[in-house]
């Protein structure tokens, strides 16, 4: 921000407040004030001021501070989601409601930067108890709960066209299209969605809602769904596939999911009557089946760790074996600590049935204790038993044990397309693709956007609600493909993956990220931040409106000299730190 003297050929001199700003490559110029009624030793003092000089002026021109307030990461949030056309998908190119989509695109920024409930956030964005600039930047004015429910309203409404935009930039014809859901529990019992169900959160005693996802193949959200709680993920496919072919438009997608989302009936009954493609993976029995029957030689992995089978099971269908022998040791740990836990619970049973004073006796009160840690840990199979009225004996099934053993680490994919479209190679990266969906819900659900505690009462509230954190992750997720080199995240993923040897094997980092994790420093000594740290770090550049007193129409706003992260950050998203509109 800097004052310019512009001559005028016929007038006095025009004194203009002007700053400096980058719209992609290029840096331009704006005007933010004439200054041409001031006296001269007023805008001295200004000069001054935004030359970080001293500067003593006259008590009736003293400068004044009215208000100061956290503004850096609504500039990097909300200029990104200007940058990559999230506005203009909301507002239709302008012929949607101006205040109907400003007070969205408020909730989605304020979201990112700073989750609440929507009372805290419509005190947020309100001028007299504003937390961040974000209301003054979008000039919201006077805002209460009440507007942003309405807006919540108006949004769900619009969702079959927001999603159709978004399918439209990142989905077409014969695309990897990844679908997973998961569950997050409720707050309340009067909502119609909110059921009992597989809950994942580990909240059994609570209501849930389930809520499904559809990504590209980098992980990028287009379009999510709200179930109601007690919905299987089977269940959910057919809404999905027809979304794709009538909403979208998409005739042919070739469609990844997991092992308990395509299942054999999905597959059969839904999937293939569509003309859809699919990569899945078995489960175990179907794997055990295979082994019988001699489709898959588990000798093939003494030298190799991937190979291509066929089965006349799976007419005209690829199967993709790969064995992980890191995987196949941690799940052999995993099962030897559960079989011990397990042995440990049955002798204290048993040493209550064998004490000498008060024994426990009969069939059915030994069984019942039994039953109440046998397959706690899901091992119970692996247990021979024996109950009598006044013994108990035990024992584990060795070789069951060492048979199941000998499938540790082997997984098996499934899949309809053609080697020429997609190799074995290609077909497990795009399964193991699914991860990014896994990390979308960790965002959403927990460390970022915070999408529970949902005490909404409506269904459609609801659907609401969980569209706007997906548009939140929508706006994250294209930040932080920008923001990689000065984030964790290992920004040079594609060195990594070219000199991996095995797709199988875990994924490593790059040499680059494998240093700027080791140092905690990137390639030219700034600090790396996780995204939430830098999202708080970026809070601390402050927009200042100033005023000099006595003067009218004397306010204006600065801003205060960037640290090297904050200037690293901007320079890399290639957004303004003035935002306004």
């Amino acid at each position: 921000m800097y004052v310019e003297r512009i001559p005028n050929r016929n007038s006095p001199p025009a004194i203009l407040l002007r700053e400096s700003y980058r719209d992609g490559n290029k840096f331009r110029r704006r005007t933010l004030a004439n200054l041409s009624h001031w006296p001269p030793a007023r805008i001295e003092a200004l000069r001054c001021v935004l030359r970080d000089e001293a500067v003593a002026p006259a008590e009736q021109d003293a400068l004044t501070l009215l208000r100061s307030l956290p503004h850096g990461h609504v500039a990097a949030a909300l200029g990104t989601l200007r940058k990559i056309g999230l506005d203009r998908v909301l507002s239709q190119g302008g012929m949607q409601p101006r205040r109907e989509v400003a007070l969205c695109i408020a909730m989605i920024v304020a979201r990112l930067i700073d989750p609440a409930s929507k009372l805290a956030t419509a005190r947020g964005l309100a001028d007299d108890t504003a937390t961040s600039s974000l209301g003054q930047v979008l000039g919201l004015g006077p805002v209460d709960e009440q507007e942003l429910y309405e807006a919540l309203d108006w949004l769900v409404g619009q969702q079959q066209r927001i999603e159709r935009a978004l399918a439209r930039r990142h989905l077409e014809h014969g695309t990897l299209v990844l679908y997973d859901v998961t569950s997050t529990y409720f707050e309340g019992r009067t909502c119609p969605l909110a059921k009992r169900g597989y809950n994942r959160d580990g909240k059994r005693h609570k209501l849930q809602i389930v809520f499904g996802l559809m990504c590209t193949a980098q992980g990028c959200p287009v379009a999510v769904e709200v179930f109601e709680g007690n919905v299987g993920d089977p269940s959910t496919l057919a809404s999905q596939i027809e979304k794709v072919k009538q909403r979208f438009g998409i005739a042919h997608i070739v469609l990844i999911g997991d092992r308990g989302m395509i299942t054999e009936a999905r597959i059969n009954e839904t999937v293939k009557p569509a003309g859809i493609s699919f990569i899945t993976a078995l489960r175990a029995p179907a794997i055990h089946s295979l082994v019988d029957a001699g489709s898959i030689q588990l000798s093939l992995f003494d030298q190799r760790d991937l190979a291509e089978v066929s089965s006349p099971d799976y007419p005209d269908e690829r199967l993709i074996v790969c064995r992980n022998p890191l995987l196949a040791d941690e799940r052999s740990r995993k099962r030897r600590e559960l079989l011990d836990a397990t042995e440990q619970d049955l002798r204290e049973i048993l040493a209550r049935v064998r004490r000498a004073k008060r024994p426990l006796r009969g069939k059915e009160k030994i069984g019942l204790a039994l039953g109440a840690v046998i397959n706690h840990y899901k091992v119970g199979k692996h247990f021979d038993v024996k109950i009598t009225d006044a013994d108990l004996t035990f024992e584990r099934k060795t070789e069951q044990i060492n048979a199941e053993g000998l499938l540790d680490g082997i997984y098996v994919l499934r899949t309809d397309v053609k080697p020429a479209i997609l190799d074995a190679a290609g077909t497990v990266r795009a399964y193991k693709n699914l991860a990014t969906v896994e990390r979308a819900f960790r965002s959403i659900k927990t460390v970022d956007l915070e999408v529970r505690p949902i005490h909404h009462r409506r269904a459609q509230r609801v659907r609401a609600h969980v569209q706007l954190c997906m548009l939140a992750y929508y706006l994250e997720w294209h930040m932080r493909q920008v923001l990689k080199p000065i984030l964790f995240d290992d920004h040079d993923s594609a060195a990594a993956e070219a000199a991996r040897t095995s797709i199988v094997a875990k994924a490593e980092r790059s040499t680059a990220g494998e240093r700027k994790v080791a140092t905690k420093r990137t390639d030219d000594g700034l600090p790396v931040h996780s995204f939430r740290s830098l999202i708080a770090d970026l809070a601390t550049v402050t927009r200042n409106t100033m005023t000099i007193s006595k003067v009218e129409d004397a306010t204006f706003v600065l801003y205060p000299k960037l640290t090297a992260t904050q200037q690293r950050a901007f320079e890399i998203l290639a957004v303004p730190m003035n935002c306004c509109q």
